[in-house]
């Protein structure tokens, strides 16, 4: 498809500009010559040096009426993401406070200023944590989520496809796995650091499958859905188009480094059994579990394929170690 944006789209809102993936989003739009409303939580951010606006807090009471202005398109971004050490007594009711009430917030202001066109960055987390071997996750399966923050994104997508149902708002929903590129944080940040400092890994036979997107093969899906008229009211999930075990994973990251991977071929039978015993049963599965997702309903509806490979996205993640 032509990667100029028809006319019809005038201001794109980008919520969240200021993260990992807001900001690489952001500068792709500005090199197209798209006029963007970067949103951000603060007024002392900026965004690639362009003018963002401040919302403060994503809530259910959040007032959008400045930032909407002359928007059709709105990509929403911003979330409560993912916690690993959750500290709240009700997970569930503080990720619902913005991932879905904040959401349907917007997506009501946005409908009644005129947008024409919702995209939504949900999570693989809908469809569920785990996948059979060579049975990956499809756009259009039962959502299974396990965990709060999962259950919140599904309860925003219900919300959001009820809303295009009574509006006519056309609504997209993108679910990305685990996502890796420049400024990459959390966990895969850690294992470029274990990797470049030589620490040896138990994880030298590890057999599984998981699905990974690249930050720029995420960003180009996105602007993909922001134009293709085939999008609208569609779901969608996002990967490289290559699966990957954790062993591989962690040798092509060192191949991209110039470093030699230290690791240690230990049966993931004991490291499953001692991941149990010291309370770490989520961390393992990610590390030994498969998760793969299925990306041909976006290359057949929408003429979509990986922009980039693995190799070139782990190329370009680990220059996070150089800032």
């Amino acid at each position: 498809m032509d990667n100029a944006f028809n006319s019809q789209f005038n201001v794109v809102l980008v919520t969240g500009a200021n993260g990992f993936v807001g900001q690489s989003l952001c500068k792709r739009l500005f090199q197209q010559g798209q006029a963007v409303c970067a949103v951000v939580r603060s007024s002392s951010t900026q965004v690639d040096n362009n003018e963002s606006i401040a919302v403060g807090d994503i809530k259910g009471h959040t007032d959008w009426t400045k930032a909407l202005q002359d928007v059709k398109v709105v990509v929403h971004l911003a979330a409560r993401v993912h916690v690993m050490n959750e500290m709240t007594d009700d997970p569930l009711a503080e990720f619902r406070k913005i991932n879905v009430e904040g959401t349907l917030n917007l997506a009501r202001q946005a409908f009644k200023a005129g947008v024409s066109r919702f995209i939504y960055i949900s999570s693989i987390k809908v469809n569920g944590e785990f996948t059979d071997p060579g049975c990956p996750f499809r756009a259009d399966d039962a959502p299974q989520p396990m965990d709060p923050y999962g259950i919140s994104k599904r309860e925003a997508e219900d919300g959001l496809r009820q809303l295009a149902k009574d509006t006519g708002l056309e609504v997209v929903i993108i679910r990305p796995p685990l996502i890796y590129g420049l400024g990459v944080k959390a966990n895969f940040l850690s294992m470029m650091r274990w990797l470049h400092k030589g620490i040896p890994l138990p994880l030298g036979s590890i057999n599984n499958a998981r699905s990974l997107v690249a930050l720029d093969n995420l960003v180009d899906l996105i602007v993909t859905c922001i134009q293709h008229p085939a999008a609208a009211n569609q779901t969608f999930l996002v990967s490289d188009g290559e699966d990957i075990s954790t062993t591989d994973l962690l040798k092509k990251t060192a191949v991209a480094m110039g470093v030699n991977a230290r690791l240690i071929p230990v049966p993931d039978i004991l490291i499953k059994v001692g991941g149990k015993l010291l309370g770490k049963g989520d961390v393992v599965q990610r590390l030994c579990g498969n998760l793969q997702v299925d990306i041909t309903k976006a290359q057949q509806l929408l003429g979509w394929a990986p922009p980039i490979s693995v190799q070139e996205g782990l190329r370009r993640a680990v220059a996070t170690i150089a800032q």
